[in-house]
């Protein structure tokens, strides 16, 4: 008495079941900074999709620090970093920032990792 089920359920349910598993690793910020410094810096860059792939993983990677260090705030948790309400984000200066990170150190870090250390340096807690 078995029922089949469509290929997306059958992905679903081992989702469920096996959290993790269907997630890909996270990649290392020396990896995300070797690609971002071959994008070049000019308007037609965003055409690649390259370009907007590094764009997407770093948007995502700065709101979740972001949030992680509001959460953190209204929490009463220490946090190295206090951000604005409005982040301003210039891409040289967070990849001149990110590449300064010395590269064995870039190399055990996340992406999330570097955006972090970019926000605690750009807006400390005083």
């Amino acid at each position: 008495m078995f029922k089949t089920l469509s290929l997306g359920a059958a992905i679903a349910v081992l989702a469920i079941a096996m959290p993790g598993a269907a997630q890909t690793p996270a990649r290392t910020l020396d990896a995300f900074v070797a690609e971002a410094n071959r994008i070049p810096m000019n308007p037609t860059a965003m055409v690649r999709p390259s370009a907007r792939r590094i764009m997407n993983e770093a948007t995502d990677a700065m709101g979740g620090v972001v949030q992680e260090a509001r959460a953190a705030q209204a929490a009463g948790r220490p946090n190295g970093a206090c951000p604005p309400d409005k982040v301003q984000v210039n891409a040289r200066q967070v990849l001149a920032f990110l590449n300064a990170i010395p590269q064995p150190r870039r190399a055990r870090m996340s992406v999330r990792d570097g955006f972090r250390a970019w926000l605690v340096d750009l807006h400390p807690c005083r």
